[in-house]
């Protein structure tokens, strides 16, 4: 069975840093045009909280506006972390006890990057790998590895190799798919390949 990913393997080393004292409507701009969902608001390299789109939309309805609103008026103090060595399940754990999208990986106090839901979810490994089908007298497991030792033993590539027997996001479409395979290095669903 395979080891769990390590949150380091999936991590986006870049995000968006700001201060407290940033205008904003500067920084909802910056949001906007990075495609981001949040901004990590740091105190010299120390994260202090976090800026969402939630923030922003909560102090706009509350407060009437941004014309001379900062980023410490509108963000949460509190920010989720864990390790870069964490394994992916309890990146999702960590999320899911915080209700976030993302959790921010630090190593030695210093913020390195984040993880988001979908970084877990394009991961995900298919339940089923490991387990018996009902349906079926077969072991899942074993026909996977049966195929897998023909392929080889025919001198073509191996089924890991053509496919990802993995549920996930599709690069292309952005559905959640469990066929995806792997096209011109993206993941792309059975609907996307076949355009």
């Amino acid at each position: 069975m395979n080891e769990p990913v390590s949150v380091r393997e999936v991590m986006n080393r870049e995000y968006v840093g700001v201060s407290e004292s940033d205008d904003l409507l500067e920084t909802t701009e910056l949001l906007v045009r990075e495609d981001e969902a949040v901004a990590l608001v740091l105190r010299g390299n120390d994260p202090v909280g976090v800026l969402t789109r939630e923030d922003i939309l909560a102090h706009l309805v509350s407060e009437g506006g941004t014309e001379s609103a900062v980023v410490g008026d509108a963000m949460t103090e509190s920010v989720p972390s864990i390790s870069p060595d964490a394994r992916l399940p309890e990146a999702r754990d960590r999320m899911a006890a915080w209700s976030a999208q993302w959790v921010l990986i630090t190593e030695d106090g210093e913020p390195v990057g984040t993880v988001t839901e979908h970084d877990i979810l394009s991961t995900a490994r298919l339940e089923s790998e490991s387990t018996t089908n009902p349906d079926a007298d077969t072991d899942v497991e074993g026909t996977q590895m049966a195929t897998t030792q023909a392929a080889a033993a025919d001198g073509a590539s191996t089924a890991a190799e053509d496919s990802f027997d993995e549920q996930g996001i599709c690069s292309a479409c952005g559905t959640f798919a469990r066929d995806l395979a792997s096209f011109n290095g993206q993941l792309l669903c059975a609907d996307c390949r076949d355009v």
